[in-house]
């Protein structure tokens, strides 16, 4: 029956996150919409036409596979200028070009997209970004806002009594650890460290990790007054980087623990947590060709699966479903899977932002470039040099999207053969 309820919640998952690229696709339709630019066709998925239906002059449907989505603004690439020396690249974009205008229409003059102006352009293809963060933002608001999150406290829950090394319980001859020498107790309040006030557990964990293994003198509050402890020194641990989980880094280590307590979060909170979590996904993306790499090493060679290695949407979506079927409460589980599915949907707006075609930051580039090329002539007295030929950059956008499909096949078989173990 748990095996029945994790496929059901793991399908549910997919089904959020092709809704995620669906409504990714809205942020361009309607501003193109907007616009007057004329859009022939709208999809969720590629490949052969499962249902369609007209309205309008566009076409909206659902393909075989459910791997993505497109919207066809039509226009993206300018006619041909006159007189244009005919190279391979030039061959090569004549021919990406030929598809589309078939479908060009005299009356279409003024709705093509690279007639638009910048601004217009860059609103159009920044919409489905914005669309993913805004999706984020919400998420991330429902679960630390409504549901809100355990987060530790400057207050000692308890205290590892001796270094560990690899036996699972302490004896006579482990050395105490720094937080036991220095006589922290249960219910001690951190007050300072080193003379810095505290007042949240991540300021500690912070001042403990810069420390190494120098000095370290806590001031608690214990019974209603301030008690100053002994010195004592940290000592130096591996620790998880904040920005790259999978390595780990030199830091200081005292062996408390902290009180939990459960914290609700404002907008202002929301969008700390998603710039924290935007700079550890774009580490992880300056990283994705070597990760890759090393999933395909790891299923080939049968290493298990690094936690904190990239997964395909069938890999998230079984990682959903797995932590729907777990012993905990409703709206903690609720919780879990709308996290996910908020932090997938920031990954999903960070990827796009990669200024490389057919993603939308390649286009993003593209109408910057134009604008820049245009003022500076406007700037000089030169004449309008026009519309940047974006169909010389299909060899990119193939060679990207090639990519990207190999990436995505790896991950998706390495999700299957080799899934990752969270629980």
């Amino acid at each position: 029956m748990e095996l029945f309820w994790t496929i059901v919640f793991g399908l549910l998952f997919f089904a959020l996150l092709m809704a995620s690229v669906a409504l990714h696709e809205v942020g361009h339709l309607l501003p193109a919409k907007l616009f007057g630019v004329r859009v022939p066709q709208y999809f969720v998925g590629f490949g052969k036409t499962l249902w369609s239906t007209r309205r309008g002059e566009t076409e909206y449907g659902v393909k075989l596979f459910p791997l993505g989505g497109f919207v066809r603004l039509l226009g993206m690439y300018p006619p041909t200028r006159p007189g244009a020396n005919q190279t391979w690249l030039q061959r090569f974009a004549d021919d990406a070009r030929s598809y589309e205008w078939d479908d060009i229409r005299p009356t279409d003059d003024g709705r093509l997209f690279f007639q638009k102006k910048t601004h217009q352009k860059l609103i159009i293809m920044a919409g489905g970004i914005t669309m993913n963060l805004v999706l984020a933002f919400l998420l991330f608001w429902a679960v630390l806002g409504g549901v809100g999150t355990y987060q530790p406290q400057p207050v000692v829950a308890g205290v590892q009594p001796c270094v560990l090394t690899e036996q699972r319980e302490c004896t006579a001859s482990d050395p105490l650890t720094p937080a036991a020498q220095a006589g922290l107790r249960e219910g001690d309040r951190i007050v300072s460290f080193n003379g810095t006030p505290i007042t949240r557990y991540a300021e500690l964990t912070d001042l403990i990790r810069r420390n190494l293994d120098g000095p370290a003198t806590f001031v608690v509050e214990r019974g209603g007054q301030q008690v100053t402890l002994p010195t004592v020194n940290t000592i130096i641990s591996g620790v998880r980087d904040d920005l790259d989980p999978s390595k780990l880094v030199p830091a200081g280590w005292m062996g408390l623990y902290p009180q939990l307590a459960r914290e609700h979060a404002g907008p202002v909170g929301v969008l700390r947590h998603m710039g924290q979590m935007t700079a550890q996904s774009a580490v992880a993306l300056a990283q994705f060709p070597v990760k890759v790499w090393n999933v395909a090493v790891d299923m080939v060679t049968g290493q298990p699966r690094d936690v904190y290695g990239p997964i395909s949407i069938v890999g998230a979506s079984a990682i959903a479903g797995e932590a729907a079927v777990q012993d905990a409460p409703v709206l903690e589980k609720a919780a879990m899977f709308a996290s996910l599915l908020g932090s997938i949907n920031l990954f999903l707006a960070l990827f796009n932002l990669v200024p490389l075609p057919p993603l939308d930051g390649g286009h993003i580039v593209g109408a910057l470039w134009e604008w820049l090329r245009r003022t500076a002539a406007r700037l000089t007295g030169r004449p309008d040099p026009g519309p940047v030929d974006t169909a010389k950059m299909v060899p990119v956008a193939y060679a990207v999207g090639g990519f990207l499909l190999l990436c995505g096949i790896v991950l998706i078989v390495a999700d299957i053969v080799t899934p990752v173990k969270i629980f």
